[in-house]
């Protein structure tokens, strides 16, 4: 099985692969149970193998490895002070209430010897983000792994996001949205690079 074009580990894979679905198929429905449904009824016959499905797509990120994802297509340096990609959409889980969280993330690096094939980034992305996260973890994360894999000069991350913990529970605030920030490498002491990242991305 792939998805986005990368296989999944192959210790999780064909059989095991389904078995773990259908184990987490049974706890769906156990819970389908205890909060007061009748799994056995016709509209949810279904339900907990869609939702395992479901579950085991937006949690892929633990059957990636987002180092392996950028080495795919790491080209030697071209020239380029800055490169930004920026309104990358992602989807993530967040790990205290296994709500969505969602938004997109704006990055950039300073090369130094190596660049890295564009469409790349966004695979980054997914990778660190298909799993239970937090959006400051998320956020380091991006950065961390770009700075060492491309032994950049510097890398600098936006993310912007909306979190259904807070629309659908809790405080129920449907306007609120979280940035979170991170950089590394030249961007920690030049106030100027951090600034022509901003205007970039705006």
């Amino acid at each position: 099985m792939t998805t986005d074009g990368l296989d999944f580990d192959a210790e999780v894979s064909g059989s095991d692969e389904q078995k773990r679905i259908e184990e987490i198929a049974g706890h769906y429905r156990e819970i389908l149970r205890l909060v007061g449904e009748d799994p056995t009824r016709d509209g949810l016959l279904k339900t907990p193998m869609r939702a395992a499905k479901a579950m085991w797509f937006v949690t892929q990120g633990y059957r990636q490895n987002p180092s392996d994802i950028l080495r795919q297509a790491i080209f030697e340096y071209a020239g380029s002070r800055m490169v930004v990609v920026r309104d990358i959409e992602f989807y993530s889980m967040c790990e205290h209430h296994i709500l969505p969280f969602f938004g997109t993330v704006s990055l950039a690096y300073v090369p130094d010897s190596a660049m890295i094939g564009l469409s790349k980034l966004p695979r980054l992305v997914n990778a660190i983000a298909r799993k239970l996260q937090v959006q400051e973890r998320l956020t380091a994360e991006i950065c961390s792994e770009v700075k060492s894999t491309l032994s950049a000069k510097g890398v600098i991350c936006q993310c912007r996001a909306q979190h259904l913990c807070m629309q659908m529970r809790g405080v129920e605030k449907q306007l609120s949205t979280t940035v979170t920030l991170d950089y590394n490498g030249v961007f920690e002491n030049d106030v100027m690079l951090r600034q022509e990242f901003f205007n970039a991305i705006s």
